[in-house]
């Protein structure tokens, strides 16, 4: 990600106007949040490497939706590494 971009994307998800993928896991239950991306088509490009590394790490089922929405921090949320 162009490091110069990234007061454009601050700005875009403040008001709203990010685009994030939601990556749900089951097997262990977690959320994670992929983003924010100033147009769809990128993060569109961009989704496919990060759902690969996720897969990986062999949860049960993945899902995601694509949002236009505002999100901050945590980006991950769920049962993580709970030995």
């Amino acid at each position: 990600m162009n490091p110069l971009l990234w007061p454009v994307r601050g700005c875009a998800n403040g008001l709203g106007l990010a685009w994030w993928a939601k990556v749900q896991t089951e097997g262990p239950d977690v959320t994670y949040w992929y983003g924010p991306f100033l147009r769809r088509s990128t993060l569109e490009r961009h989704l496919p490497a990060f759902l690969e590394d996720l897969s990986s790490e062999s949860p049960g089922a993945i899902r995601h939706e694509l949002l236009r929405t505002r999100r901050g921090e945590p980006f991950t949320e769920g049962d993580i590494g709970s030995d």
